[in-house]
């Protein structure tokens, strides 16, 4: 479950920090254009995401998912604790490369989604000081408004519920 909520927080700031970045249009239409990026592409897209703080999102994923797996074992076989943590100190140095690999597997989605041009043109903004601001801003942004939005949702939420009580009572019903 741990994991599930790392993935979640992870493609939530990937997503935030997507719609941030304002998809024009035209960029939708490019991606059909552009099906199979340049290296150049690719790469600028690599700078875009190491200057958004992007790059950092994804560093908890590969020690996620090899704790997760060795709390599996954990379990069944509480006896090799101990061995199993140690399995996965080494499996997280021989898997370190993983996190390059799923930031080029993001690379190309945003090279898919942006005219290299573009890419260029978001590298600049985001270098520019009011990019770097929105970079280093938008992560406390992102997560004051999921607060916000959960504290709305569960007041929202208990409006909703005495509603239905007083609509189920005017039908007979009382829950």
């Amino acid at each position: 479950m741990k994991l599930v909520s790392l993935l979640r927080a992870a493609v939530v700031a990937g997503l935030a920090a997507g719609v941030v970045a304002a998809v024009p249009a035209h960029a939708q239409q490019g991606a059909a254009q552009q099906a199979a990026p340049s290296a150049s592409a690719i790469a600028t897209a690599r700078e875009l995401i190491s200057i958004k703080g992007g790059s950092g999102m994804f560093d908890p994923i590969v020690s996620g998912v090899i704790e997760f797996v060795k709390n599996t074992f954990v379990p069944t076989n509480p006896q090799l604790a101990g061995e199993l943590g140690e399995v996965a100190v080494k499996l997280r140095k021989d898997y370190d490369a993983k996190r390059a690999e799923l930031l080029g597997e993001v690379a190309r989605i945003y090279a898919q989604r942006f005219t290299e041009s573009e890419l260029k043109e978001l590298v600049a903004f985001y270098k520019s000081p009011v990019g770097k601001k929105m970079a280093s801003d938008e992560p406390a942004v992102i997560d004051e408004s999921l607060k916000k939005a959960q504290a709305w949702a569960d007041t929202f939420s208990a409006e909703v519920m005495t509603r239905f009580r007083e609509e189920m009572k005017k039908k007979g019903h009382d829950l």
